[in-house]
């Protein structure tokens, strides 16, 4: 029997507003969509705290025993600056200031996503189409919403009829939106000209002379529109209908509303079963915004090189430290919360790698079988890890304990206490154990301490106190304890 049918999975659902029973369109096998970066720029913490998100998502569908297919774009064409629909396209904008083609910009910076997803330990999704290999895809859908009635041609560019499509079905159905309040709260502007309708958007943009990635269409040279790429690319590798549709809070409205829009239009049928949507980072208790400067990149946290951190942390501390918060709700990055998550971490990984020194007894006085269904619990709500988490701390102190022999456990289930915090250690979080890799980096720390206390010893001999108070004290404030007993001075780190 298969661990899904043994669990059951529940989902919040942006578009019903409420946790629902997850039930795959077709059994053991599952179909997850996630809106990927628009490769102009390095990826930044926002982007990052998303894909992770749905790497929980991922990996603890395949822990369960689904096959699951995952697919996650590169937008690499036609995402203009305001929501897709005027405005530079920033792949072209970037293009012009770092003098490179286009294409070079969309290499440069998709090497760079994925780099640090790689460095994150996130695994690669199912298939990662590019919108510019599917424009005669975008193309040929366009022409079938126009055939339904949907969508019209002007001045060689198409748009999507909002209101037309209103009188059927429901637009803003999941951003809760009505048509007639987006109307009455809408000026109009002179870009939106060719429209019916401000709402109208756009399925077909004709290129200006000067917009240098272009393709020839029935109706004009041009490129499509940035919310058309999604629904060809989800429902070319998933199919008109499919589980899972993922994403950032901030494509709620209007990019995941036309999503469906389209793709009800085209295929008669909704699109997505379940929408998920994950919440955004802040930074010290305000927004990130490159344009205030309140913003740190990935590479700049795990090399120290920033003006917000005063030490660098690693990157599966900084994953740990982002599924301390569940992904529907805001997490703020600061310096302390950052260190007392480093702490955790660091306990975390000390307990597991201290099962092996346990001693086994006839009969256990812990519910090792309780305690793994508290950690299949937490996450079957919803993916909720910080609970996830704080059930893997409980297990942290039954170690302890039964380190220090105030509780017992037969073999059979410090195998099951194991094996459990494995899998949801590595396997569903996705952490890595870098005290390995930095055993050498300890070797050259321990070395360089030894040869303080003895240079502190040194001094104490010599009734140097100021000397041997000031190694101390040094040492100290870096967070080394100095312990002296009978055998000799011993440290500790805390």
């Amino acid at each position: 029997m298969k661990l899904y049918e043994q669990q059951e999975l529940s989902i919040y659902n942006s578009i019903s507003k409420k946790k629902e029973k997850f039930t795959p369109i077709n059994e053991g096998a599952v179909g997850m969509y996630v809106c990927g970066p628009t490769v102009y720029s390095n990826v930044h913490l926002g982007n990052c705290r998303t894909f992770l998100s749905f790497d929980l998502v991922f990996r603890y569908l395949k822990h369960l025993g689904y096959k699951v297919r995952y697919v996650r774009n590169i937008t690499d064409a036609g995402h203009l600056e305001n929501d897709g629909e005027s405005g530079d396209d920033p792949i072209l904008k970037k293009a012009r200031i770092e003098q490179l083609e286009p294409m070079e910009v969309v290499q440069k910076y998709t090497v760079d996503f994925h780099t640090i997803m790689h460095t994150f330990n996130a695994h690669p999704p199912s298939i990662e189409p590019t919108a510019t290999g599917h424009i005669i895809e975008q193309i040929q859908i366009v022409e079938n919403i126009i055939k339904q009635g949907f969508a019209y041609e002007k001045n060689g560019s198409v748009y999507f009829d909002v209101m037309k499509y209103n009188e059927s079905k429901q637009y803003g159905i999941l951003s809760g939106r009505k048509l007639e309040d987006m109307i009455a709260n809408t000026r109009e502007l002179a870009a939106q000209s060719d429209k019916k309708n401000p709402q109208d958007f756009a399925l077909w943009k004709k290129a200006e002379p000067q917009h240098i990635m272009r393709w020839p269409s029935p109706w004009s040279d041009g490129f499509p529109g940035w919310h058309l790429e999604c629904t060809v690319m989800s429902t070319k590798y998933l199919g008109n209908q499919f589980d899972i549709h993922g994403g950032g809070m901030d494509l709620k409205f209007p990019h995941h509303e036309c999503e469906i829009a389209q793709a009800e239009a085209a295929n008669g049928q909704n699109p997505v079963n379940y929408w998920v949507h994950a919440n955004m980072l802040t930074l010290n208790g305000k927004k990130m915004s490159k344009s205030t400067g309140n913003f740190i990149l990935p590479k700049d946290m795990f090399t120290g090189d920033n003006d917000i951190f005063n030490k660098p942390f690693p990157p599966t501390v900084v994953k740990f430290f982002m599924y301390q918060a569940q992904y529907r709700s805001i997490l703020d990055f600061s310096k302390e919360a950052l260190e007392a998550s480093e702490k955790g971490f660091y306990r975390l990984m000390d307990a597991y790698r201290a099962i092996g020194g346990v001693k086994t007894s006839e009969s256990s006085s812990i519910d090792v079988t309780r305690w793994r269904q508290s950690c299949y619990d937490a996450m079957n709500d919803d993916f909720n890890s910080p609970i996830l988490i704080a059930q893997l701390f409980e297990a942290t102190k039954f170690i302890n304990a039964l380190l220090d022999n105030t509780e017992t456990i037969t073999e059979k289930d410090l195998q099951l206490l194991q094996q459990t915090m494995q899998d949801f250690i590595f396997d569903v979080l996705g952490l890595v154990d870098i005290a390995e890799n930095n055993t050498q980096d300890g070797n050259k720390l321990n070395e360089t301490i030894e040869l303080l206390i003895e240079l502190r010893n040194q001094a104490r001999a010599n009734k140097d106190f100021a000397t041997s108070d000031r190694i101390r004290d040094e040492l100290q404030k870096v967070g080394i304890q100095l312990k002296d007993g009978k055998e000799g001075t011993t440290f500790s780190l805390s």
